[in-house]
């Protein structure tokens, strides 16, 4: 496993990441990897690594560069406590759809200059409030993303009239796979039925299921929810989506 800190342009300035790649000499399809709101630490890092074993070049931006360096948190993280709301706060505001497609266009524009990512489609995957990163990544580069997954996204599809599920039309080419978790108040039944209703009407190939038992933040292993049975079912269905939508490893 080759790994390596690095610096990504971007129109708005610069962020740091990790990219990750199987070996030292070879090429492999290029993802995209959306930590959560929580940033880049030890346990995005685990995640990114296992998905490079399986056979990709991963990218993982400092998604959240606009406001903060890494670490994104110099205290505990309590979701509910009024520093961490205020903190949310802070990371989440900047990005907007539209500041989000131009990252994700600069993203992709980085791995595509890397000597070990193939020509050809890419993936891209968001966790929790990344999810909608996912899609709004898929909206922007067409040209090449090729499939956009979404593990207990948030806020995907709701009644605002800029909720993200509302993009969902022609200019989206990508597979898309979203997992929801079970009792989410981020992302609750009613929202996941407008998703789906709206994923029925675009009429592109997608998957939508919830994941029983699986609270927000499942897939995450220093959450404290951490569902290891339906984390490797998410893993196998992530890995699945990049094997029939990302060409020969």
């Amino acid at each position: 496993m080759i790994e390596e800190k690095i610096q990504v342009s971007t129109s708005a300035g610069t962020t740091e990441a990790i990219i990750y790649a199987p070996e030292k000499t070879g090429r492999w399809p290029g993802v995209i990897q959306y930590t959560d709101i929580g940033g880049i630490r030890a346990s995005q890092e685990e995640m990114a690594r296992r998905l490079a074993g399986a056979g990709y070049v991963v990218l993982m931006p400092n998604v959240f560069y606009r406001t903060s360096g890494l670490p994104l948190f110099d205290f505990p993280r309590k979701f509910g406590d009024e520093r961490t709301t205020r903190r949310l706060a802070e990371l989440s505001a900047p990005l907007t759809p539209a500041a989000i497609m131009s990252d994700a266009s600069d993203y992709v524009n980085f791995l595509a200059r890397q000597d070990s990512v193939k020509p050809g489609p890419m993936g891209v995957v968001g966790y929790c409030f990344t999810g909608k990163m996912a899609l709004y990544t898929a909206l922007s580069r067409p040209d090449r993303i090729a499939a956009a997954a979404s593990f207990h996204g948030g806020g995907l599809a709701s009644t605002a009239p800029d909720s993200p599920h509302l993009v969902l039309g022609p200019s989206i080419k990508a597979r898309l796979y979203f997992g929801h978790a079970t009792q989410d108040k981020s992302m609750p039944a009613d929202a996941i039925e407008r998703l789906n209703q709206t994923l029925e009407a675009w009429g592109g190939k997608y998957e939508s299921e919830v994941y029983e038992g699986a609270f927000h933040s499942w897939t995450v292993p220093d959450s404290p929810v951490y569902n290891q049975p339906q984390a490797e079912r998410a893993f196998e269905k992530l890995t699945q989506l990049f094997a029939e939508t990302l060409g020969d490893k």
